[in-house]
Formats: structure tokens, sequence, C-alpha cells
């Protein structure tokens, strides 16, 4: 299981004492500092939407200025988001079947329970 996000997000840092406070085994990857492929993103688009994975609402959207934004499809999301990490939800929780995104605690209570 791996953890994705970036180290300096708060959201990461609940998700990351969560998972460590629950006992799960995990990997955490900082993919500011580490990058992403195409193939993780798209191993992530097999479980949830690009509209569910793009952040409109984060600053790095906002201070995008990219004409690719107007015209958005699934290609285009997935260029951006390798091209501005950041513009990832976060975290990403991974693993063979799937991903979530995002963290609530009592999702992922609910998530490992099974």
């Amino acid at each position: 299981m791996i953890l994705y996000g970036i180290k300096n997000c708060d959201t990461v840092r609940k998700a990351r004492r969560w998972l460590e406070a629950n006992d799960v085994n995990y990997q955490f990857h900082d993919f500011r500092s580490n990058g992403l492929d195409p193939a993780i993103i798209n191993h992530w688009l097999e479980s949830v939407s690009w509209e569910t994975l793009l952040n409109k609402c984060g600053t790095t959207w906002r201070k995008l200025e990219d004409p690719r934004k107007e015209h958005l499809n699934q290609t285009i999301a997935v260029e951006l988001m390798l091209e501005n990490p950041t513009l990832i939800k976060r975290p990403v929780l991974s693993d063979n079947s799937g991903c979530k995104v995002g963290f609530k605690a009592a999702d992922y209570a609910a998530y490992f329970a099974n």
C-alpha cells in the first residue's frame, strides 16, 4: 500500500497519523519530490474519475495559466497533473485493488474494516 501526496500537506499528515495509529503498513511517496509517471495516474483512473482526482479548488489550479484548462478531458487532465502534481487531490491511497482519494478518518476506518 502506498500513500501518495506531499509531505507538507495537512490532510496528508492526518492520513499518515491515522495509518500509523492504526498499524497500517504503507509506504509514502511524495509526488512533488519523487515525481509521478503516467502508469501511476492511469492505475488510479481505473478506480476514480479524472474529475475526482483533479483538484480545481486549490492554489495551483487558480494560478495555472494554461489554455488547456478551458478544454478539459481525461488526456489533458492527466498531462496537467503530470506537469503539476499538486493539482492532484491529496492524499491518494493506492494498492493493487485501486485507490481512495482524500482523507476522512471514518472513510479510512470503514475501508480497513473489510
